[in-house]
């Protein structure tokens, strides 16, 4: 049990160092940066030692939900994209 104890508090340790350190700048402009992102947070979850499975379970979820959401709105956009193009096409051949 005082082994568990001092590990949990040694990860807490680590962790506490860790996030001192300056992580780079990030520039999320599209869907995929978004997505590098989520996958990141999401083994950085997974990898936490002090962090109780269930937490870990609901922070997942939630990061899995985000990442949905991100994907689709990606679909959508290349599809939106897509029929402009189409439109755009249509428009140049229609003119006199």
């Amino acid at each position: 049990m005082f082994k568990q104890r001092l590990r949990r508090v040694e990860s807490v340790v680590q962790c506490a160092q860790a996030s001192r350190a300056k992580l780079p700048a990030r520039r999320l402009q599209n869907v995929q940066n978004v997505i590098d992102l989520l996958e990141e947070q999401v083994e950085a979850v997974r990898a936490a030692l002090w962090t109780s499975p269930l937490d870990k379970a609901r922070a997942i979820a939630y990061l899995a939900g985000i990442a949905r959401k991100t994907i689709e709105s990606g679909v959508l956009a290349a599809r939106v994209e897509m029929l402009e193009t189409v439109l755009n096409l249509r428009k140049e051949q229609n003119k006199p």
